[in-house]
């Protein structure tokens, strides 16, 4: 039953990633391909922990863990620029 709800997130994950990754590349405006970017790298978190459960290594949360905390100044950062420029 486990590995049934496993594969199902897993699926999940990657339509969400499939799905932001079509706005992020046919998105009208820049704040649009931000919002995209940051549901890639959120969904890409949750399926980076998924392989560190599959694989039993803890080392890949360390992994999602900085690439989380990159990922949320990169956020940060450009979404300060687009409101009032460095």
């Amino acid at each position: 039953m486990v590995s049934k709800i496993l594969f199902a997130s897993a699926i999940i994950m990657l339509l969400a990633i499939m799905l932001s990754l079509y706005r992020f590349i046919k998105g009208p405006t820049a704040p649009d391909r931000l919002v995209a970017y940051d549901v890639m790298t959120v969904s890409s978190l949750a399926l980076i922990a998924l392989i560190a459960y599959l694989a039993s290594r803890i080392i890949y949360l360390d992994v999602a863990i900085v690439y989380g905390l990159l990922s949320f100044l990169g956020v940060i950062i450009v979404s300060r620029y687009f409101e009032r420029g460095l």
